[in-house]
């Protein structure tokens, strides 16, 4: 599907992948996904946002982007996740914005459940790990258990109803990226939390979408070390959303 077809002026899907010290997994993904992306009747980019990276992750991105123009890389202060994502979905192209983790932790063949003609009439498809059809593969108990007790405390203070607001994978329309990340400011791992409610109290359709997900040991998220800001950037969310009115 090409842009003209949907009248946007631009792809139709854009892939933005938020990326600190990446070098050693892009090389992996890239591929993965560039290889997917070419057997669709999509017209396409996968933005990567080198998030002020000190090793060589600038570099494996301009590698592929020689080979395909569509690979683009995007140089960002380093100032957390939030604020790469941020970045990118505001700069990204595409009708369709779609945030993908650099691990590739959801098999690209999920892409189409988020996308029409699979899923139509949606703002914001967020991935879950949770609930009928998804898959966890890999991943130890303890792992499983912080993340439950972590949006357990989500759903009580600011989010109920949705099951899994921490998986790296979310697609917006355009609209809603216009709507929603000028007013996001949590640039550290909570901003997932702040997202999905300014999407709420904007009264734009969210829905969940169960997926295979593959756990990788190499995550750069530690619940105890990200943990307290995490309850923090909650608590500051909802202090915000009580103190903001539209």
């Amino acid at each position: 599907m090409t842009a003209g077809e949907t009248g946007h002026d631009g792809p139709w899907l854009s892939i933005v992948i938020p990326a600190y010290n990446e070098a050693r997994r892009l090389p992996t993904t890239l591929p993965r996904l560039v290889e997917y992306l070419g057997l669709q009747p999509w017209s396409w980019e996968v933005r990567v946002v080198d998030d002020g990276s000190e090793d060589a992750t600038a570099s494996v991105v301009e590698g592929f982007r020689r080979a395909d123009a569509r690979v683009v890389l995007q140089r960002e202060p380093h100032d957390g996740k939030g604020a790469a994502v941020k970045a990118g979905l505001l700069a990204a192209r595409g009708a369709y914005r779609f945030i993908c983790d650099a691990d590739l932790s959801m098999p690209p063949h999920e892409l189409p459940r988020f996308l029409p003609p699979v899923l139509t009439g949606v703002d914001v498809a967020i991935a879950t790990r949770e609930g009928h059809g998804a898959r966890r593969i890999g991943e130890p108990v303890h792992r499983h258990l912080m993340g439950r007790v972590f949006n357990y405390l989500v759903k009580a203070i600011v989010l109920p109803g949705i099951s899994d607001t921490q998986c790296g994978f979310k697609m917006f329309t355009a609209r809603a990226v216009a709507e929603i990340f000028p007013e996001v400011t949590v640039n550290g791992w909570g901003f997932d939390i702040q997202v999905l409610a300014l999407a709420r109290r904007r009264r734009l359709r969210i829905v969940e979408v169960p997926i295979e997900w593959q756990y990788r040991d190499e995550s750069q998220v530690s619940m105890l070390r990200d943990g307290p800001t995490m309850v923090r950037d909650l608590l500051h969310i909802r202090s915000q959303l009580r103190n903001t009115r539209d």
